[in-house]
């Protein structure tokens, strides 16, 4: 990987991660499709100044779709569920 704000493209705010969030203290970041878990456990330490205790990576499928008469795909992606150290947290939407 060349750096570690490329590992972490965006974050996956849906109501599934925010469940996640508030039950066991997990984020979950869209990532880069070649990043390993230590990539994403560095690059999420060094952003935002947490200790991560474990990394799991989910590949995506992306789904088909159509426009009009033809087929086409959207891109596969790879999704990571971070787990925090108790007591820690990221707030990507502080004062909202």
């Amino acid at each position: 990987m060349k750096s570690l704000q490329s590992v972490l493209k965006r974050p996956l705010i849906t109501e599934k991660s925010t469940m996640a969030k508030e039950l066991d203290n997990k984020v979950l970041f869209e990532v880069d499709k070649r990043a390993t878990k230590i990539e994403i456990r560095k690059a999420v330490e060094s952003i935002f100044n947490v200790k991560v205790l474990e990394v799991r990576t989910v590949s995506q499928k992306g789904k088909t779709k159509r426009m009009g008469k033809n087929l086409g795909k959207r891109n596969d992606w790879k999704k990571a569920y971070v787990t925090l150290a108790p007591g820690q947290s990221v707030e990507f939407f502080e004062g909202a």
